[in-house]
């Protein structure tokens, strides 16, 4: 499956507002049907894993499935793995070059997690942390404290939510899989691929919200491309139910954001070539204006906005 770009163009100049709301609807569809399956399964294990890499939406997708659960009288919470990164120090994980590698899942306390998951599941309190990402350290403050109740569903968010040692220690979790994957074809031909759009998702993300300037967040991108290879993709299939969450007027809307950020691409990075064929490629495509998003739009995790707090 694909999208088509003169299809995509055609629907943004027509009427942009009603693209962007069927769109929204069908993603509200899989949304649906994903609660479905976690209503069935509260009674065996409240705690649900969603996992993806990095600019999938994992953490609007399970803020839009705790609205479903609530409308039908669960309580959930959502609960990112973020938050329970590592302090970065010299015992971080290093990449062969001795350079941080913030891919890793040694990054996460992936211990102090499992702690908090088997006392949630006792009915406990617990304090969740909060991590600057500025400053790259653990806050002193917490985020949040959660305590379920006996119908209480929390649902923990992280591109390590499916590894080995969180599923091991929980393995009556419900598995969910988050990723853009459908890619844009133009004349039978490849013109978009779906990891450039959750790359152009993240630089912008990064750049608005996080302090990251797109040089770091281009010249991270071959490291994050390895660490999905290795510590993410190979976990996918133990999933209970997939996501895409690629959207076909997605570019339309990030575009004017993203050819700035895309404007000078540093030379000598890896994948070089192909990340100098973002900025043209975007050229392919029709503006919408953001202000045609709707308030729960997946996409305002990444340009802001929205209903939601991230």
């Amino acid at each position: 499956m694909a999208f088509i770009l003169d299809d995509i163009n055609s629907r943004a100049k027509k009427d942009p507002a009603a693209f962007i709301r069927e769109c929204d609807a069908e993603y509200d569809a899989k949304i649906r049907r994903a609660a479905d399956l976690i209503e069935k399964h509260r009674e065996q294990c409240p705690i649900v894993l969603m996992s993806g890499p990095s600019g999938s939406g994992k953490t609007t997708t399970s803020k839009k499935i705790e609205e479903e659960l609530l409308l039908r009288g669960i309580t959930t919470y959502a609960l990112s793995m973020d938050n329970y990164f590592r302090t970065v120090d010299d015992t971080s994980p290093k990449m062969a070059d001795g350079s941080y590698d913030p891919e890793s899942p040694k990054c996460v306390d992936m211990g102090l997690l499992t702690e908090h998951f088997h006392r949630l599941a006792q009915g406990e309190a617990i304090d969740v942390p909060k991590f600057n990402f500025t400053k790259q350290r653990r806050a002193d403050e917490h985020s949040a404290t959660i305590r379920l109740g006996n119908n209480d569903i929390v649902v923990v968010e992280g591109i390590h939510a499916l590894n080995d040692e969180l599923t091991t220690a929980n393995p009556e979790a419900l598995k969910l899989y988050i990723s853009a994957r459908t890619n844009v074809i133009n004349d039978g031909e490849y013109c978009f691929k779906a990891t450039w759009m959750r790359l152009v998702r993240r630089v912008v993300r990064d750049n608005l919200f996080r302090g990251a300037t797109p040089d770091y967040t281009l010249s991270i991108w071959a490291n994050i491309r390895r660490g999905e290879k290795s510590y993410i993709s190979p976990f996918k299939e133990k999933a209970d139910f997939k996501f895409d969450s690629s959207f076909p007027y997605e570019i339309c809307v990030l575009k004017s954001a993203a050819q700035k950020l895309f404007a000078n691409i540093p030379e000598g990075i890896e994948r070089y070539q192909e990340l100098c064929s973002i900025g043209p490629a975007l050229e392919k495509f029709e503006d919408i204006d953001p202000k045609f998003l709707l308030p729960d739009s997946l996409l305002t995790e990444f340009l802001g906005g929205g209903k939601y707090k991230y």
